[in-house]
């Protein structure tokens, strides 16, 4: 596995895009089926339209804290834009606990599929919850909502592994100032 890029494959089931990481657990990605291609990742991977953004994240995350932060030196990782550094691990917008604080989306929605680890998401609809191992999340942005990604670091004993991607699709013209919303698709019904 060491120096090889993860897959990944974009699998139209009806309405829900379900995206998999074949190379995570080190298996080939399949050539049949409703594969429509796939191709090794970058940091972000180059998108096609209707996609804007994707990205993947795997994170090491050192043991936590009572208070779900980092039982770990912050000395080096350059807090409110912390990408990329050489311990393996991230703490993004995060400043306390890993991940992006409130900021806004509009005209676009976002798919995001968790691996590993866990998503704590709150947003100005007055939505909250915790999500993880296998879960998707779809959200509208549609005509503008705010909401935070963070990274709770639950396991206080060893190591805390988030991985995730998301993907951002734009909304077509007619669609762009829709409903904001979400839609959970746990794991256990995505299967």
């Amino acid at each position: 596995m060491k120096g090889r890029r993860p897959i990944l494959c974009i699998v139209l089931l009806g309405c829900l895009v379900n995206t998999t990481m074949f190379s995570a657990c080190g298996a080939p990605a399949p050539k049949r089926g409703p594969i429509i291609s796939d191709h090794a990742m970058s940091f972000p991977f180059d998108c096609e339209s209707p996609f804007l953004f994707a990205v993947y994240h795997l994170d090491h995350y050192p043991p936590g804290n009572k208070d779900m932060t980092p039982n770990a030196s912050l000395k080096g990782h350059r807090m409110g834009a912390d990408f990329g550094h050489p311990s393996g691990w991230n703490m993004y917008h995060g400043e306390e606990i890993p991940g992006f604080p409130k900021h806004p989306h509009r005209g676009f929605e976002t798919i995001t599929v968790t691996r590993r680890g866990w998503v704590d998401h709150t947003d100005s609809l007055g939505n909250a919850g915790r999500f993880g191992g296998g879960d998707v999340q779809w959200m509208t942005a549609g005509a503008g909502i705010n909401h935070a990604e963070m990274f709770p670091l639950l396991n206080q004993e060893a190591e805390n592994v988030l991985e995730l991607f998301q993907i951002w699709i734009n909304l077509p013209k007619r669609s762009k100032m829709v409903e904001p919303g979400f839609k959970m698709f746990w794991a256990e019904d995505v299967r």
